[in-house]
């Protein structure tokens, strides 16, 4: 071969293995579903005055659910909730506060059944400035009255979190963490609940200090999510737990790669088998129930015996990341995350394997007064956004998207 041939293999040789070499480039990002966002207009209680501050909503049994408080130009807050049989025309619910600190709350956790809607309040006060959380309860046709309690079902030296709350056949349960660990509360009406703390497998024990999130209603029983500090350790891990009746629970872990921190932070039932989303090293995890991951069968509640990790997406920063809502409706997951700067809407449609960012109608800081909330009937999202100036309700339609 001669010299002149020889040249240009060489040359294509060595720019071959440059590119063998050379840093890849990175994957495009996916491009954003663009919903058409509408606003929708969420009245005042007659009388009253200030601005809306939302900050959860609920769809079930074919009526939606706004709740938060109203906030007055001297800083005055009180709690406030609307409902809606279409999702485009709202109602105020009327609100009978009962204590001091109820009058003031502002609702900041809601859930639903057929039989009526119930919520989780809080207001900062007393002489430590602890949050003074109770529960709420509406039936059609009536009030969304506050339901008294002792100031240590919820309060105290013990008191940690209460977080989230779900509506099952079984009754209410409300997830969250007191001073030994993960804890729950429990009630067949919504009128009054139990604390249940201190419980075996449930609660912190040699294994580590436990934590819990968020509540799923699977069958007839419940599901909770949270994570786990082992004993000197820094690094959270994903834990859940299953119980039939709300008393005794069996814990399980969630499966993550080696030395990866992380945290099941929200829970939603799903076709297929319940969802549950977290942080997960620099990203978002996702892991699915599975009957096939321990369970002799796949029905909601043996879901719930196992689990595997599906996917992952957006961007995760270590000790700031959080993930603030999850809903889910056929076949279609939503999440809201915060990264520390801005929360974002996220969306998928294959069980969670690959998501798209979804732009908001406005820009919602992640941090101080700010939140967003989001639920999902099909193809249409209701979004509430509370950038820390104002509150505003948004309808958004999801176009169809080209996988």
């Amino acid at each position: 071969m001669s010299p002149a041939r020889v040249r240009p293999i060489l040359v294509a040789a060595v720019l071959l293995l440059s590119a063998c070499h050379a840093t890849p480039r990175p994957l495009p990002e996916p491009a954003p579903v663009r919903p058409q966002w509408q606003p929708v207009e969420l009245a005042l209680p007659a009388g009253a005055t200030g601005r809306p501050v939302l900050r959860d909503t609920a769809r079930c049994a074919g009526r939606w659910y706004a709740v938060g408080g109203l906030v007055d130009s001297a800083g005055e807050t009180r709690p406030a909730a609307w409902s809606s049989s279409d999702g485009v025309t709202w109602s105020p619910i009327p609100v009978r506060g009962q204590t001091f600190y109820g009058r003031q709350h502002v609702l900041y956790a809601v859930a639903c059944r057929a039989d009526g809607m119930a919520a989780l309040g809080a207001k900062t006060g007393g002489v430590h400035g602890n949050p003074r959380t109770g529960t709420w309860v509406w039936r059609p046709g009536g009030p969304l009255r506050e339901v008294p309690a002792a100031f240590e079902l919820f309060g105290g030296p013990r008191a940690v979190s209460a977080s989230r709350l779900a509506a099952g056949p079984g009754g209410w349960l409300v997830a969250g963490s007191r001073a030994d660990g993960a804890a729950v509360w429990t009630s067949p009406d919504a009128e009054g609940f139990v604390l249940r703390e201190g419980v075996a497998e449930l609660a912190g024990d040699g294994r580590g200090r436990t934590a819990a999130y968020d509540v799923a209603a699977v069958g007839s029983g419940w599901l909770v999510v949270g994570s786990l500090l082992p004993p000197g350790g820094t690094a959270r891990t994903p834990l859940s737990w299953f119980s039939a009746d709300g008393r005794v629970w069996r814990r399980l872990a969630l499966p993550v790669p080696s030395g990866t921190a992380g945290a099941a932070e929200r829970v939603v039932p799903a076709d297929g088998g319940p969802v549950a989303v977290g942080p997960l090293g620099d990203r978002f995890g996702v892991w699915r129930g599975c009957g096939e991951c321990g369970s002799p069968s796949a029905g909601s509640a043996g879901a719930a015996q196992g689990w595997r990790r599906v996917g992952g997406f957006g961007s995760a920063g270590p000790g700031v990341s959080s993930v603030d809502a999850l809903a889910a409706s056929g076949g279609r997951l939503v999440a809201v995350t915060g990264d520390g700067a801005q929360r974002r809407l996220w969306m998928s449609r294959d069980g969670g394997a690959s998501w798209l960012p979804v732009i908001t109608p406005v820009p919602v800081p992640d941090g101080g007064d700010a939140a967003l909330a989001v639920a999902v009937r099909d193809d249409r999202l209701l979004v509430v956004a509370d950038d820390g100036k104002v509150s505003r309700a948004w309808w958004g339609a999801l176009p169809t998207v080209d996988r």
